[in-house]
C-alpha cells in the first residue's frame, strides 16, 4: 500500500474516532437510558421537535413479558398438528403409531387396528369427540377470560409553535406564556399499551423542565455530584457518576456551559400510583468541550446542539427529577 493510501486511511480512522467521541459528550454521553415507570419499554409519541425517538438501551426497570395478544404473560406458541402435544397432535400420533405397529408385525400399515373399516370408524369417533371437546373449551374459555380493551390516546392538540397555547393531547393541561415549548407532534395521539393515567401539566412545569435542563448539564460540566443528586433519580445519578469516573480515569473533563433551550414539545404525562411522569422533547444549544484535566487545554470540541427526550418523575406534589434520557 502506498504512503498516500496509508495517510488517507489514517485520516479516515481519525475522523471516525473524533465523530464517535463527539457523539459521547455532554451529560448522558448521547445515550438512551433510565426509567419511565410502566412506560419504560414503550415508545413515547413523536413530536415536532423530535419526530424520531430512540428506544432506551438500558434501564433498571425489568422488561415486561407479553404474550401474542399483547397482554402480560408468558409468550407461549400455539402447538402445531404434529408439533408440541395437543389434541390433533395426539390423534395423528396415535394413528401413526398404530399403523407402524401393524406394519412391523406383518398386518399392513392399517392392519394393527383392524383394517380400513376400523380406521374410518375410529376417525368418525375421534372427529365427534374433537367437535364436542372444542365446543366445550370455547364455551368455558369465553366465560373465564377477562375483557381487554385497547386504550387509544385522544387526538393531538394544536402545534402552533413556541409562544402559543400548548398542552398534552387530551390531558387538559393547557398553558400560555412565552416559553419555548410548542404543541405536540403528528403522532402524539398514537395508541399506547402501557400503564398509568394521563395527567395535566402546565406552564410552570415546563419552565421547571427548562431550568432542569440547564442545571443538570451545568452541574455535570462542573462534575458536581452533590448538585446532581438533587436533580436526578438514583438510577440516573449512578449513570452520570460512572461517566464522570471514566472521564477522570482518562485525564479529561467534559466542560459544559451556555446551555439554552431552543425548542421544546411535550410528548406525554401520566400518573402511576403516587408517582407522576412527564416526557418532553428538547432541542438545546450548549458549549461542550473536552479539556485536559491537568493543563486545561481543550483537546476536543463537541457539537453545539442536541435533541433529546427527557423524562421527569416526582412524587405527587413533590420536585421533578430527571429519570430518563432518550435521543431524538
Amino acid at each position: 500500500m502506498s504512503r498516500t493510501k496509508v495517510g488517507l486511511v489514517a485520516l479516515a480512522l481519525a475522523a471516525s474516532l473524533a465523530l464517535s467521541t463527539a457523539a459521547d459528550a455532554r451529560a448522558g454521553r448521547g445515550g438512551s437510558f433510565g426509567s419511565r415507570g410502566g412506560r419504560t419499554w414503550s415508545m413515547p409519541p413523536s413530536t415536532r421537535t423530535a419526530p424520531n425517538v430512540s428506544p432506551l438501551d438500558r434501564s433498571m426497570t425489568q422488561r415486561p413479558n407479553y404474550d401474542q395478544r399483547g397482554t402480560f404473560g408468558t409468550n407461549t406458541a400455539r402447538p402445531g398438528m404434529f408439533g408440541r402435544p395437543g389434541f390433533m397432535g395426539g390423534l395423528f400420533a396415535g394413528m401413526l403409531g398404530a399403523g407402524l405397529f401393524g406394519a412391523l408385525f406383518g398386518h399392513g400399515f392399517f392392519g394393527g387396528i383392524g383394517g380400513m373399516g376400523s380406521i374410518f370408524g375410529l376417525l368418525l369417533q375421534f372427529g365427534l369427540i374433537f367437535l364436542v371437546v372444542r365446543w366445550a373449551m370455547g364455551f368455558f374459555g369465553r366465560r373465564s377470560q377477562p375483557a381487554f380493551a385497547d386504550r387509544a390516546s385522544p387526538a393531538s392538540g394544536n402545534g402552533n409553535g413556541a409562544g402559543s397555547r400548548f398542552g398534552f393531547p387530551g390531558f387538559g393541561g393547557i398553558g400560555g406564556g412565552s416559553g419555548r415549548f410548542g404543541g405536540t407532534g403528528p403522532n402524539a395521539g398514537a395508541q399506547t399499551v402501557d400503564a398509568g393515567q394521563p395527567i395535566a401539566i402546565g406552564q410552570a412545569d415546563l419552565d421547571t423542565f427548562e431550568k432542569l435542563l440547564v442545571d443538570v448539564q451545568t452541574a455535570y460540566g462542573r462534575e458536581d455530584l452533590n448538585g446532581l443528586r438533587a436533580l436526578l433519580t438514583p438510577e440516573m445519578l449512578s449513570e452520570f457518576a460512572d461517566e464522570l469516573a471514566a472521564n477522570n480515569s482518562q485525564g479529561i473533563v467534559n466542560r459544559i456551559t451556555d446551555v439554552k433551550l431552543l425548542q421544546g414539545d411535550p410528548a406525554e404525562a401520566w400518573q402511576e400510583g403516587a408517582q407522576e411522569y412527564a416526557t418532553v422533547a428538547m432541542r438545546f444549544g450548549l458549549r461542550d468541550v473536552m479539556e485536559d484535566r491537568n493543563t486545561g487545554r481543550i483537546v476536543e470540541t463537541n457539537p453545539s446542539e442536541a435533541t433529546e427526550l427527557w423524562t421527569f418523575r416526582r412524587a405527587h406534589g413533590g420536585r421533578w427529577l430527571l429519570s430518563a434520557i432518550q435521543q431524538g
